[in-house]
């Protein structure tokens, strides 16, 4: 069984309107959380980019990402559903892959939706109990998720490529050391191949170049920090690994379509 935390298990619940509040960027790039992510598609569909492999999503599709998962999705016409950002407790036993499950039948869409529901109605309580049932709740998200993954293990025998094998390698060091000044060709180095057959990997799993992989993630992060801080232009620049504010620019220009103290300028608001 099970101990509850002393610390506060904290959850949200964010529609997936909410989430893409102050511009579809804020979905669509490369990103990653620091918490466990359920993404739980209600209605309509798209395209999801996880550790550099895209696959389509549809109604009822649930995608599981770990801490640090290097992703990214759009959505095509409509689309409903929520984020569920989970605590970060190793007690509750996430799974360590991001996972991708097509709920078909209605018993685990149900289960999952009142799992959704249930959290979300305990993060908007304040009492005493709170923290337990968050946990509590948390805890069977985890127990479903485990057992689909089995299930997803089972169906897909668990077929790799080695391409998929290559653009997650790629991703995950994208995702630690894309602030620093290093080039597609030094990623390329520290995994061993050549920048070609990176980019050729990274262009069979998600159709994009191992360099627009690596831009996307630092164009997240820079319309991140300049919509929501008020740190100069130069300071972010150096934090997402562009080197010097000129080259930031001229980058910035020509993936966003203005300059970065225009984009700053026309924010919408904020997100904490």
């Amino acid at each position: 069984m099970m101990d509850t935390p002393r610390r506060p298990a904290a959850v949200e619940v964010l529609g997936l309107a909410r989430l893409a509040h102050g511009g579809r960027w804020r979905v669509e790039a490369m990103r990653s959380y620091s918490r466990p992510v359920l993404l739980w598609f209600t209605r309509g569909s798209g395209r999801i980019t996880m550790n550099g492999s895209t696959r389509g999503y549809g109604a009822h599709n649930a995608l599981f990402l770990p801490p640090g998962t290097m992703h990214g999705f759009d959505m095509l016409g409509q689309v409903l559903g929520f984020a569920v950002f989970l605590p970060q407790d190793p007690s509750l036993d996430w799974p360590e892959e991001p996972l991708h499950i097509r709920c078909r039948e209605g018993r685990m869409q149900a289960e999952l939706t009142g799992l959704i529901e249930q959290l979300e109605r305990a993060s908007k309580t304040d009492d005493g109990e709170t923290s337990a049932e968050l946990y509590h709740l948390s805890g069977l998200v985890s127990v479903w998720l485990k057992r689909r993954a089995n299930e997803v293990a089972l169906e897909t025998g668990r077929r790799e490529r080695s391409a998929d094998r290559l653009a997650a390698a790629y991703t995950a060091l994208v995702e630690r050391d894309f602030r620093m000044q290093k080039g597609v060709a030094d990623y390329a180095a520290d995994l061993g191949v050549t920048p070609t057959h990176l980019s050729r990997a990274c262009r069979a799993t998600c159709g994009r170049s191992a360099l627009a992989l690596l831009i996307d993630r630092r164009l997240y992060e820079a319309r991140r920090l300049l919509r929501d801080t008020e740190q100069p232009v130069q300071t972010i620049a150096k934090a997402t690994g562009f080197g010097s504010p000129a080259y930031f620019s001229r980058a910035f220009r020509s993936e966003i379509g203005s300059s970065p103290t225009e984009f700053r300028n026309a924010r919408i608001g904020r997100i904490l």
